[in-house]
């Protein structure tokens, strides 16, 4: 593995609803589709020891899109969190999965399930962390700081203002990716991503390969990074 390999890299999965679209298929089956290409990218982080990945997969403005759609994107992750627990824990022993975002927006079944898979995938044996950003919204993240520091009555600077983020124990992402054609981090790790490298692809999440991440990831080995030095 290049030793410039990035430590923790950040993915925007956009353009399920474009994808299905432009195939003529309903909105589903590009959700569904891009759930098969979040497993895979996994694979690759584990491949190239990438030891974290955080994937922006609904964030609190989705709650706003209809309610067909909200609710086909529930059962998949009910369905996705199922199939985890009962096939998938086995093949990705040595991942360790962590939720971050306003879980209570969650039902109650589904919050239960991302527990579980957060207890039983934490084990030693873990070689990557995949962080899932689920309800979640960069904003709200810092505001809860904020009313946290608070209610403990803390004077913060960066480093403490950070563990009161509901990623506290995950490292800034050297690498964040979107993918479907935006160029935008739309409340994605506001705080977290002030020095990350940005690459934006045209290609549709479900469209997007194991070729095409490599040469991402082989792109930002070849980058400076100064870090405002």
């Amino acid at each position: 593995m290049n030793e410039n390999m990035p430590k923790c890299v950040g993915i925007i999965m956009d353009g399920n609803r474009r994808w299905a679209k432009q195939a003529g298929l309903p909105v589903f089956m590009g959700h569904k589709r891009g759930y098969e290409v979040f497993k895979e990218m996994i694979r690759i982080a584990n491949d190239n020891k990438i030891p974290n990945l955080v994937f922006y997969a609904f964030s609190t403005e989705n709650w706003k899109r209809v309610k067909e759609e909200v609710g086909l994107l529930m059962g998949l992750l009910r369905s996705a969190a199922v199939e985890y627990l009962a096939h998938d824990l086995e093949e990705l022993k040595k991942v360790r999965f962590r939720f971050i975002g306003d879980l209570s927006y969650l039902d109650e079944g589904i919050q239960k399930s991302l527990i579980k898979i957060e207890e039983q995938s934490n084990q030693s044996t873990a070689e990557l962390t995949v962080w899932v950003a689920l309800s979640y919204g960069g904003r709200l993240e810092i505001t809860d700081a904020v009313n946290r520091a608070i209610e403990l009555g803390q004077n913060v600077d960066e480093e403490s203002f950070s563990k009161l983020l509901w990623s506290a124990d995950m490292p800034d992402p050297d690498l964040i990716i979107r993918t479907g054609g935006e160029q935008r981090l739309s409340n994605f790790l506001p705080w977290q991503s002030v020095y990350s490298e940005l690459f934006f692809t045209e290609t549709y999440w479900p469209a997007f390969t194991k070729e095409e991440f490599q040469r991402i990831l082989n792109d930002y080995a070849d980058r400076e990074r100064r870090i405002g030095k």
